[in-house]
């Protein structure tokens, strides 16, 4: 467990949950700035596809030039390789550069179209962990680990229920303003982490939303009718439930905002939130078992799901 400082001055204890050791048994408070910037929704999204930790930029930065060298024993130019892969020449440069981090799936097909045997391949999973601001990098390990995660949201659709215009416009309004190849970066790395829903085992996944998120026009009606469809069209899986919770609820034990609970097939429950850029992942047990606790009780007082959808197609009905 290491302390580290982050861009605002905060100091947090940084544990990696793994399956075992030290680290596994260790009680901490991940509470981490690091320089990057956060995202609406999810830190998933917030430094997604610009690693500017040190480490991940040498991680991305080795990578792209392993890209280059590989591209050019093969002979090609990056236009030609990026017609290949799909992608611009400044794309390709931008990947061998170390200034843009490609897909899992671009890397198996840069991996074939270059005849590295595989070698490309190695660095999928710390290529991929590099997309992810230090202080989300626990909380995305665990989302591929989870055998249930439950979220409560009040500001904005959750990031892992977000549509593509809907991210888009939600990266669009932040001030100060960002770029467009970074926002298309963040949101390319948003969607991927979407492929939870279609894993096996399948996950339980349980959302409640504030009804408040329901009727902000982020990006204008039509895309606030496209996210609404796609909440009642993600309801429908057999793993996931929607919940909405009114605003004329007199109680709910939510008052402290968002969080987002997930349990590991061991058994053991971390807890994760955000505020102002700074994401903590909570280790403690008995801080695990009092969150799921509350979310239980949210979730008792929130529509039921059958009650939710109905609920949604109202509102998507008076649009």
């Amino acid at each position: 467990m290491t302390e580290r400082t982050g861009a605002d001055g905060t100091t947090g204890t940084r544990t990696v949950p793994g399956g075992g050791g030290e680290a596994a048994t260790t009680t901490a408070v991940v509470s981490l700035g690091d320089g990057w910037e956060n995202s609406d929704g999810d830190g998933g999204g917030g430094g997604a596809r610009r690693p500017e930790d040190g480490v991940a930029k040498g991680v991305v930065t080795a990578f792209g030039q392993s890209l280059k060298t590989l591209r050019l024993r093969e002979g090609l130019d990056r236009q030609e390789f990026g017609n290949r892969l799909g992608y611009s020449a400044s794309t390709v440069a931008s990947f061998e550069q170390g200034r843009r981090i490609p897909s899992p799936s671009t890397i198996d097909r840069a991996d074939e179209i270059l005849n590295a045997g595989g070698l490309l391949r190695l660095w999928k999973e710390e290529v991929e962990r590099a997309q992810y601001p230090v202080f989300f990098q626990g909380m995305a390990a665990l989302e591929k680990e989870a055998i249930e995660l439950v979220a409560y949201d009040t500001m904005v659709v959750k990031g892992l229920l977000q549509t593509e215009d809907y991210t888009r416009a939600l990266l669009n309004v932040r001030r100060p303003p960002l770029d467009e190849e970074t926002i298309e970066q963040r949101v390319a790395a948003r969607l991927a982490r979407q492929g939870i829903f279609d894993r096996r085992p399948t996950p339980l996944l349980s959302f409640v939303l504030d009804e408040s998120i329901l009727r902000r026009p982020y990006g204008g009606m039509s895309v606030l009718r496209g996210q609404l469809e796609h909440l009642l069209l993600i309801g429908q899986k057999r793993n996931v439930e929607i919940q909405i919770m009114p605003v004329d609820r007199e109680d709910n034990p939510g008052v402290n905002g968002p969080f987002t609970v997930v349990t590991r097939r061991d058994g053991r429950k971390f807890v994760y939130a955000e505020a102002e850029g700074i994401g903590s992942l909570q280790t403690d047990p008995e801080r695990g078992v009092m969150a799921a606790a509350r979310y239980g009780i949210i979730r008792s007082q929130a529509l039921s799901p059958r009650e939710s959808t109905e609920f949604i197609e109202g509102v998507l009905g008076s649009l």
